[in-house]
């Protein structure tokens, strides 16, 4: 994808609610198709192949993303809304300290899609840089509920600071020989801990 294609602005989902409802299809297919193709080829994956999976044309892709770092981007947000907005569908369904478990679980699902997309995230291109604002700024204080809100339920939490949670957590989740399952436990052996 040519950065030099960038004759419009990028669609942002927030903008998705004024599109005609084929239009909005397309974007959601794209940003599946996107996060599918990042998860098991890595962002240098040919844009062709996302359009692909997505079933639209090139065109249609370069429409909605004219650089690769606006379809980089638009796949973290839209991964990290989720993982924010799982925070009040979880908070409503489970009792607190339930709640923030269940969230950091998942918040260990957004943290596999983030590792698909790491290398360009940390590349140090400045597409990137307000991701990195957006991250702080949307999980940090969503934990921090999740955690007063434990607390305040009287379960026994120890003091931690939210974002050192979020990063213990993120490193947890790196790879290693267990497999997918090794994140899930080890994280489970950390929310234990907070406990202790």
């Amino acid at each position: 994808m040519s950065e030099a294609t960038a004759a419009a602005p990028p669609a942002r989902e927030s903008g998705a609610r004024g599109m005609r409802a084929d239009a909005r299809q397309n974007l959601d297919a794209l940003l599946e198709a996107a996060k599918a193709e990042f998860a098991a080829s890595g962002v240098d994956v040919p844009v062709r192949t996302i359009a692909e999976r997505a079933g639209v044309g090139i065109g249609t892709l370069y429409r909605h993303f004219p650089r690769r770092s606006d379809l980089i981007s638009a796949v973290f947000r839209r991964e990290m809304d989720a993982c924010v907005d799982a925070a009040a569908e979880i908070e409503a369904a489970y009792p607190p300290d339930e709640a923030l478990d269940r969230w950091i679980l998942r918040f260990t699902e957004f943290v596999a899609t983030k590792q698909g997309l790491a290398g360009a995230l940390h590349s140090g291109d400045p597409a990137y840089a307000p991701l990195r604002d957006d991250f702080s700024a949307r999980l940090t204080p969503t934990l921090e509920r999740l955690l007063e809100s434990a607390r305040r339920s009287g379960t026994s939490i120890q003091d931690v600071d939210p974002e050192e949670l979020l990063g213990a957590v993120a490193n947890l989740c790196h790879g290693g020989p267990g497999g997918a399952a090794q994140p899930d436990r080890m994280v489970r052996i950390l929310l234990a801990g907070l406990r202790a």
